[in-house]
This record gives structure tokens, C-alpha cells and sequence, in this order.
């Protein structure tokens, strides 16, 4: 099955921001694209708006003169759902109400003619659902684009259970034609990214919730220890708290009310509120010109310990000890206990640091911290400390003195299971690994979707081959016995990939 033709017309329902963005993608790409709207007037009002894109696309030099003024020649906004007949595929980017588009795709039916694709850009709804009432749900798929459209390279190929593969096929190579990275994903609850992506907004949720750290500190661990491009406070704010949090709801009723997507209380406060992000001016934080600039936690200068020991093998933190060695630090290795239990730093005063591992610090019988997990320690600027209570204040001090040596900024937060980066990282890799085995997604796909859908700084299934699936295991199971909800408990895919690493 081959790409739709360039000659064949592409038609857009509902022009508001996604509608245009998608109209703007076909146009580039050489199709004719024909703009309806409901609403009188909206599909000429939106094709202007296009319009005066391709203008500032030709002022930035990324396309020609000419090529604009053909790509205008081609953009065509008409008046009824009748005019749409003839185009080989319609894309609907209208309300997300089941009912609104189910009753569109109806009439479109009996106007276009057999070969023509029929397409949802839902992002909340089933493909299937939308596809029901339909005579012929074949040639029916969803094309999830993400916004901006014209930016932003993915497009999430959905199949409906009653799908043809020949459409599906035909609609990832004419995405693939439009200058996307298409993946493909089955009908499932929030496709791949809305799916996969819950545990980002939901663990720095509950964090806040748990009062382990500001919303600005969250952001900045997770930006600058945790190597995410935005913190998920200020992603969610971008977003709008209202469509993050509907999302949210959607996935999480679809699925049953299942635990591991409960929604949070504080966003559906912040939601009840009207503080819904950029768009009103507040969110988790303020906007506007005389908005106070919100600062993450930051430790004062400490000075460092002269000496460390290191006990045993770092595993994913090892690059610490040759850190702190290049630092001046005088660091004495010192033989394992058990070869496979986790290391950790000594510090003069009797202090143990360890790696986050899904477990408080309190539970140590000696003073415990706990430091947060790095996507690399060598470039992160930032390190999260989570003190047990037998920690005393010189030897925070201490800890705090060390990871400065090495550059870092620290952010002391209080002492939570799994803390900050670990915790959201190890849920971000079970819920990867869930979604192939579950037949959403090919392992591939997955991790592509996560990297160019929400910008990830690696995909979850690269990240926890790297990070070991019986880390992640440790590390969801000891969350588990802390929170015993399910909301942690790992999944049977998790267990599957942790018992062939302990047997390769």
C-alpha cells in the first residue's frame, strides 16, 4: 500500500490551532487541502490565518516565494461537508466529545467515496469508539499529531480494533511523506505518550502532595539532575492544568480507575480554581512582567570532607567515585559485603550515602542519605539529598560539602521512598515495558514516541536497559511495600525482562 498521491485532496474539519497546524503540514507537502468548520465563517478566518504563516515562513527564509504561492493556490476553505467529496483523506480536529464526532464521520461516509481514508486527530477518545456507528470502520485510523503540529515531528498511527492494516499502512507512510516520524500504536487509552507519560506529572504530584519538595525544586531535579528538558510543573502549566489534568481523568477512567492512574487532588484544586497555567496567567507558578521569579531549593556552600570510602560497587551511580577522586577527594575503596547488594560513600563522620532504592532513609539503622538518580552524573548540575532522621546536621552539611566539590548544586528535600528522579524514571520504565507486552507498541516505537512526543532525554526501554530491569524491580517493589495501594506494584513484563537479565 502505498502514500496518498500529492494530486489527492486532503481535507481538515475544525480549524481551530490543531486543525490549522495540520492543515499547514499537508499544504507543505504538496497536497490541495480543503478547510471546513461548523462554525460560519472559521474555515475562511483560519485559511487567512495559514496564510500569514506561509508569509512569515518566506520572511525566515524556509520556504520560497514561489513555493508559497502555490501552497496558497491550494488551500481551499469551503462552506459544506458536500465539498469534501472527492478528497482521499479527512482528518478531524473538532470538539473531543464521542457523540460530535461520531455523528461527523457518519456523514462523511455517504459524501466521499469508498478509497478515501477517514482519520481522527483525538488524542482522548477510542478509535474504535469514533469508528462504530460506521458502515465501512475499515479505512477508519487515528493520526494523533502532537502541537505545534507543523514543529513537532510525531504522529501516533492508530489502529481501531476494526482497522484495516492496508489503511494503517497507508496512513504511516503518507505521514512518513509529510516530513513525520509516524509510530503505531493499538487503540489503547492514551495511545503510547498520553499512556506512558502519566508517571511524570503523576509521581512529581504526589511528591508535592507528600510536601517533599517545592514545585520549583521538583522542576529543577528533574531538569538539571534528571536531564528532562522541563520540569513537569512548568510542562503542565505550558499545557494547561485543565487539558493535563482531562487527560489525566480519560486514561484513568478508561482504564478502569486503576491506581497507577489515579488523578491528583491538588491539580483538580488548582483546575477548580481557574489557575490553569500560561493561559490565565497562574498556574503552579505566575505569569506576567512583575511575576516573581520561582527558585528551586538551593543548599548553602558547605565545605567538603577531605576523605571518602567507597564501599563496594556504585553500579549506576559508579561514576561518582572517579568524580570525586577528580575532585581532590581523597577516596579509599573498600571490598564489597555481598558483591550483589548496592555500594555506597562513607563519609568521615560515619554518614552513608546511597543511591535512591525505592526505601526511606529512616529505615537505615545508621544515618542514612539518600542521593537521587542522575541520567549522567558527569554533566548533571543539580544532586537531590534526602536526609534520614538520624542524620544530624554536620553530617548534612557534609554530604552537602561533597556534591559541591563536585560542581553540583544541592537540593536537600525531605526523606521520601524513591525521591525524585528515581522514583519517576523507575515508573516511566514499567509502564514502557507494560505497553509492549499489552501490544500497544513495538519496543522501538515506544521509545521513539517518548523521545520526540514529550522531548524525553532517552527512551524509557533504553533507559532501563541501561539502568538494569532488576534495579527498576528492586526499586518498584520497595516503593510497593512503602505504599501498599498498587499503585507501584511493578508489572509481570518488568518481572519477565529482570529474571532474563539475572539469567544471561
Amino acid at each position: 500500500m502505498t502514500a496518498l498521491e500529492l494530486s489527492s485532496p486532503v481535507a481538515v474539519v475544525g480549524t481551530g490551532t490543531m486543525g490549522q497546524g495540520i492543515a499547514q503540514v499537508a499544504l507543505l507537502a504538496g497536497h490541495p487541502v480543503r478547510l471546513y468548520d461548523a462554525v460560519e465563517g472559521q474555515a475562511k478566518t483560519a485559511a487567512a490565518t495559514i496564510a500569514a504563516r506561509l508569509d512569515r515562513l518566506v520572511e525566515k527564509g524556509r520556504i520560497t516565494a514561489d513555493d508559497r504561492a502555490a501552497a496558497g493556490g491550494r488551500l481551499l476553505p469551503v462552506e459544506t461537508l458536500a465539498e469534501l467529496a472527492g478528497c482521499g483523506l479527512v482528518i478531524e480536529a473538532i470538539l473531543e466529545q464521542l457523540a460530535v464526532k461520531q455523528r461527523l464521520f457518519e456523514e462523511l461516509e455517504e459524501i466521499v467515496s469508498e478509497d478515501c481514508l477517514l482519520a481522527t486527530n483525538t488524542s482522548s477518545l477510542s478509535v474504535t469508539a469514533i469508528a462504530g456507528t460506521l458502515k465501512k470502520p475499515g479505512r477508519f485510523v487515528g493520526l494523533h499529531f502532537f502541537n505545534p503540529a507543523p514543529l513537532l515531528p510525531l504522529v501516533e498511527v492508530v489502529s481501531g480494533s476494526a482497522t484495516d492494516e492496508t489503511a494503517a499502512t497507508r496512513a504511516q507512510k503518507t505521514a512518513r511523506n509529510w516530513g513525520k516520524t509516524p509510530v503505531r500504536s493499538a487503540d489503547t487509552p492514551g495511545f503510547i505518550v498520553n499512556r506512558v507519560a502519566r508517571p511524570f506529572y503523576a509521581e512529581a504530584l504526589r511528591l508535592h502532595e507528600e510536601r517533599a519538595a517545592d514545585p520549583a525544586t521538583i522542576d529543577a531535579v528533574l531538569r538539571e539532575c534528571g536531564g528532562f528538558k522541563m520540569g513537569p510543573f512548568e510542562l503542565t502549566d505550558l499545557i494547561g492544568q485543565d487539558v493535563n489534568e482531562a487527560v489525566t481523568r480519560s486514561v484513568w477512567d478508561s482504564f478502569f480507575q486503576d491506581p497507577k492512574f489515579t488523578p491528583s487532588l491538588a491539580q483538580r484544586r488548582l483546575v477548580e480554581s481557574r489557575r490553569l497555567g500560561r493561559k490565565s496567567g497562574q498556574g503552579w507558578y505566575a505569569y506576567g512582567d512583575d511575576a516573581p521569579l520561582a527558585k528551586a531549593h538551593t543548599a548553602a556552600p558547605a565545605p567538603a570532607p577531605a576523605s571518602v570510602a567507597v564501599h563496594g560497587e556504585l553500579f549506576q551511580a559508579q561514576a561518582l567515585a572517579e568524580l570525586i577522586g577528580g575532585a581532590g577527594i581523597e577516596v579509599a575503596h573498600e571490598e564489597p559485603i555481598d558483591p550483589d547488594y548496592p555500594g555506597w560513600i562513607e563519609l568521615p563522620s560515619g554518614v552513608r550515602l546511597f543511591l535512591a532504592d525505592g526505601a526511606a532513609a529512616d529505615d537505615a539503622e545508621a544515618p542514612v542519605i539518600h542521593f537521587d538518580l542522575a541520567l549522567d552524573y558527569r554533566s548533571a548540575t543539580r544532586i537531590a539529598l534526602a536526609p534520614g532522621v538520624k542524620v544530624g546536621e554536620e553530617q548534612l552539611h557534609e554530604a552537602v560539602g561533597l556534591f559541591q566539590a563536585l560542581g553540583k548544586q544541592v537540593s536537600v528535600i525531605a526523606d521520601v521512598p524513591g525521591m525524585i528522579v528515581a522514583r519517576t524514571v523507575a515508573m516511566l520504565v514499567d509502564f514502557a515495558q507494560d505497553a509492549v507486552a499489552r501490544g500497544v507498541a513495538d519496543m522501538e516505537d515506544v521509545d521513539t514516541a517518548m523521545r520526540l512526543g514529550v522531548n524525553y532525554p532517552r527512551g524509557p526501554l533504553a533507559w532501563g536497559e541501561e539502568l538494569g530491569a532488576s534495579w527498576v524491580l528492586d526499586t518498584l517493589e520497595s516503593l510497593h511495600l512503602e505504599y501498599p495501594t498498587g499503585r507501584y506494584a511493578p508489572s509481570q513484563a518488568l518481572r519477565r525482562a529482570a529474571a532474563r537479565e539475572d539469567h544471561s
